[in-house]
């Protein structure tokens, strides 16, 4: 059971999805600001405005919220932020990538390195692991939409490189360049999905058992609960058994 598909289900068991939930709230409409800051806040001709805007739909974050994000971005008053790529190894030899928007470079770094620290990891330098990992565009579809063979097929037509089917629902990859057309082309023959990102694709996972993941988790909670931090990717593998011990 691969990591990067299964930390949702393990924060959905240990139910803290709605703690979380505003907290995510503001990070998806962070993400918003920037992109329609950076481009036009017209999400039909900024693509990454778009894709955030659709991350932030397919987490039920409601329309004023998402409005109000791109009406911030184009007041005097916009906070800067900086996008801060933060590598290192967690509990057990996982490699953790943590990508941050911060006006505070200091105080992030900071931060993270503590965290890191305390929870029995270390901080390395930028390209420490990341190396390890494909930057791909993500493109989620629910198992309704059509059988394998179909998906797959729609899937290589759209122009991208790989199909997962799992009992979640199909996972779409492609390029991280191509995510934008492919995730359009797509929608044409699909509908619209249930998410469209770019993600970090382990190239390889390391195996925890109960002790490992319990350390793992700490760690990621720990960052994740950090109002700087957007996201964190860790190439961990997990048993059936230890998932349901968790």
């Amino acid at each position: 059971m691969a990591g990067h598909s299964k930390w949702a289900n393990i924060q959905h068991r240990k139910g803290r999805q709605d703690a979380a939930r505003s907290k995510l709230f503001s990070k998806l409409a962070k993400e918003i600001t920037v992109a329609a800051k950076m481009g036009d806040p017209d999400p039909d001709k900024n693509p990454r405005l778009r894709l955030a805007v659709k991350e932030a739909k397919s987490q039920s974050v409601p329309k004023d919220v998402i409005d109000r994000a791109i009406k911030k971005s184009q007041g005097g008053d916009a906070e800067s932020y900086d996008e801060i790529r933060y590598e290192g190894y967690g509990p057990g030899g996982v490699a953790v990538i943590v990508e941050a928007m911060t006006d505070n470079r200091n105080r992030t770094a900071s931060t993270v390195r503590s965290t890191f620290t305390k929870c029995g990891g270390n901080l390395g330098e930028t390209g420490s692991v990341s190396f390890m990992f494909d930057r791909k565009g993500q493109v989620l579809y629910p198992l309704a939409v059509g059988d394998e063979d179909t998906v797959m097929m729609a899937a290589l037509e759209a122009g991208a490189e790989d199909v997962e089917t799992t009992e979640d629902g199909h996972v779409i990859f492609c390029a991280d360049t191509d995510l934008n057309e492919v995730s359009n082309a797509l929608e044409a023959q699909l509908g619209e999905s249930e998410s469209a990102k770019l993600i970090w694709k382990p190239q390889t996972t390391t195996e925890l058992d109960l002790e490992g993941m319990e350390k793992l988790m700490k760690l990621i909670d720990t960052l994740e609960d950090d109002d700087d931090v957007q996201r964190v990717t860790a190439n961990f593998e997990v048993s059936d058994e230890v998932m349901a011990a968790l």
